[in-house]
């Protein structure tokens, strides 16, 4: 029997084409064309009739505040920062799907970025009005309408706020670990311990931030519980144990959601696979999970604050009023019962939602002038 030789074909196609991924550029289109719509829909100023001031003259506002160290120009200096953050983010996020596709931070990223669809919500909920001078949306559209002013395009560098506890909370954690046994707290509950040290850890930048936020005037929070809050009654009045304590609810969570146990899988990934989520696509599992919870912990924020809405308890508003191009949010009456002369708006969500079956309540000014009374300069 003979054997006839075998013939292998020759490979007359070539070497084979590299392939590129689609979703890195579909992704980076997105983000430009969002980019795109927010350069043109921005404005600057209280534009609508819903909150400016009638008759207010066209120009800039002067403001009845000092501002920090006398400085005028923080507002376009955080709106710089913000954009130089926003091309970061997008470097970041475009270097990040190519090379670690899929990681748990860059998911948590996207989320915690993709909860300021709620962010209206979350600034009429804690009274927290905005300089009208930051670029923002129309004060008219549906959603953004909710805020007492403006809706600024700052919000979009959420995700280094939310997220960013966790990048000082779990390195510490892991040296407290290193020290100590293995049968110690730290090893045997492991989220415990991290949620404690993203609650401090959160506290202390909340804190920080809105406290420098607030007093270079980017936004007040015009009413406030005296209990628990600091500089009461100023302009940059700040309700410290409340606003710092109840943001923890979205940082602790997005900090525990890309913990690793000791078998490499996330929290996130660990959820999904119980409730059985995209079971092929670990990834989507991870991000669904991620995006639900994240979004929950956020309505718990607002819904904290909407019950000290209705409570009444925050009484002590921000003396002077310091956007008086923009009427006076004043939904509960507590500005013109202090002197703050109108005009006011009472904004949205001001009857049942905020407690007030029946609106802002008919009060008027104190006849010895109040606390918010004009004066001549306001320091």
């Amino acid at each position: 029997m003979t054997t006839k030789p075998v013939r292998i074909a020759a490979d007359v196609s070539g070497p084979t084409p590299r392939k590129f991924p689609l979703w890195p550029v579909i992704w980076t289109a997105l983000a430009l064309v969002v980019l795109i719509l927010i350069g043109y829909h921005a404005r600057v100023g209280a534009v609508s009739a819903r909150i400016r001031t009638p008759g207010f003259p066209d120009g800039p506002a002067p403001r009845p505040v000092d501002p920090l160290f006398g400085y005028h120009h923080w507002v376009a200096l955080l709106q710089i920062l913000t954009v130089v953050m926003v091309v970061q983010m997008l470097g970041l996020l475009v270097w990040a799907i190519r090379r670690h596709p899929g990681h748990p931070y860059l998911l948590m990223g996207v989320v915690t970025t993709l909860i300021v669809w709620q962010d209206p919500i979350m600034n009429w909920s804690p009274f927290a009005v905005y300089n009208p001078d930051l670029a923002h949306w129309p004060e008219d559209w549906p959603l953004v309408s909710l805020s007492p002013t403006v809706e600024p395009f700052l919000v979009i560098g959420y995700a280094s706020f939310y997220f960013g506890p966790y990048f000082l909370a779990n390195p510490v954690l892991k040296r407290i670990q290193a020290a100590r046994p293995t049968d110690s707290f730290v090893w045997r509950h492991p989220l415990i311990s991290l949620t404690v040290l993203l609650l401090v850890f959160g506290f202390v930048m909340d804190m920080i931030l809105e406290v420098t936020l607030v007093r270079t005037g980017m936004y007040i929070y015009s009413q406030v519980i005296p209990f628990g809050s600091i500089f009461v009654g100023r302009p940059w009045q700040f309700p410290l144990l409340w606003e710092s304590t109840l943001v923890c609810l979205v940082m602790i969570p997005a900090g525990i959601l890309v913990y690793r146990d000791d078998t490499g899988r996330t929290v996130a990934e660990k959820l999904a696979r119980r409730a059985r989520l995209f079971p092929g696509r670990p990834a989507l599992g991870m991000f669904a999970v991620m995006f639900v919870i994240i979004n929950i912990a956020y309505f718990a924020y607002g819904f904290g604050f909407q019950l000290i809405k209705i409570s009444g308890t925050a009484t002590s508003v921000a003396c002077p009023w310091p956007y008086p191009e923009a009427k006076v949010y004043d939904p509960q009456g507590m500005y013109e019962k202090n002197g703050q002369p109108g005009p006011y708006s009472v904004g949205i969500w001001s009857t049942w939602m905020s407690g007030q079956p029946h609106g802002r309540p008919d009060v008027s000014l104190p006849a010895g002038g109040g606390r918010c009374a004009p004066e001549p300069h306001h320091g």
